[in-house]
């Protein structure tokens, strides 16, 4: 029942814990998968446990991550949910699929979008890839955030990986091959390392040439994902601040291929997206998430 007006104008339900359906959309880039809600037109406030929720792939849709399109200063504005109902102000490979839709939307072929992370600018590219700049990376340990100061370069943790911040916190490690590494055990412990107040996404990278580096990814909240798109820009920023490779590389992840440029704009992240299919959330299953 929407029957009360807020100060802004706007609708706002009498009883915050009776639902209505809500329409979403199911997308991936290269695996890594979402939950799409556009709240343009709507008044519709997702709480952290309507996420969480939503998010369980046996009680309800499943997802890497939930991302929610409102309206904006720039063509719309983003914010995103981890599947364990926690807030991420960057997700990458997320942007461009909902890049994709809203282009697809107005026809235009650039987009100006807004996020926890600040401004970031998508375009299309062409034959079905969009490219978005996730900004410059944040290498000072105040900004990633680490719990004290010291080298982001190379951490004191077993294997010295290397942090870097691209809105979310990050942790790359470079070893020989990353098929020798257990992610499924070894990310947990570094997701909660101490030297991170708000936890981190984990990667751990094989350098295969000098553009070219294979990745399998931890995520925060989620677990293991076929992809990340943040990750792939934090790897691609540590590999070559460490003289691994150049500022322009291609990663294979579990899930698919992304090329990563670091310029003096920012960090542009190029790849494929897919919507795979739209639906609608029952009232009777927003309900039970109150």
């Amino acid at each position: 029942m929407l029957d009360k007006i807020d100060h802004q104008g706007y609708m706002r339900p009498m009883d915050v814990t009776a639902q209505i359906s809500l329409p979403f959309m199911k997308m991936h880039g290269l695996g890594n998968d979402f939950v799409v809600v556009d709240a343009r037109a709507q008044d519709r406030v997702i709480t952290p446990a309507m996420a969480k929720g939503i998010g369980d792939r046996h009680f309800g849709v499943g997802f890497d991550q939930l991302a929610v399109i409102g309206n904006g200063a720039g063509d719309a504005h983003l914010t995103f949910y981890n599947s364990d109902g926690s807030l991420s102000a960057a997700c990458g490979n997320a942007t461009r699929c909902i890049a994709r839709y809203l282009m697809d939307e107005s026809g235009a072929q650039a987009l100006h979008l807004t996020t926890g992370r600040g401004e970031l600018m998508a375009r299309d590219v062409g034959d079905g890839r969009v490219a978005v700049n996730m900004g410059q990376p944040q290498l000072l340990w105040h900004e990633i955030p680490l719990g004290r100061a010291m080298d982001t370069l190379e951490l004191p943790i077993d294997g010295a990986p290397t942090a870097t911040g691209m809105g979310n916190p990050h942790c790359t490690f470079f070893v020989d091959d990353v098929t020798t590494i257990d992610l499924a055990t070894f990310g947990p412990g570094i997701e909660h390392h101490p030297l991170y107040p708000e936890r981190t996404n984990v990667q751990i990278a094989q350098i295969i040439g000098p553009d070219h580096i294979r990745m399998r990814v931890w995520e925060r909240g989620v677990g293991i994902t076929w992809a990340s798109g943040s990750s792939s820009c934090a790897t691609a920023v540590a590999a070559a601040r460490r003289g691994l490779t150049g500022r322009t590389v291609r990663i294979d992840l579990d899930g698919g291929t992304l090329d990563i440029d670091w310029r003096d704009d920012g960090v542009w992240m190029t790849g494929p997206t897919m919507h795979v299919f739209s639906g609608t959330l029952t009232a009777a299953f927003l309900d039970s998430l109150t």
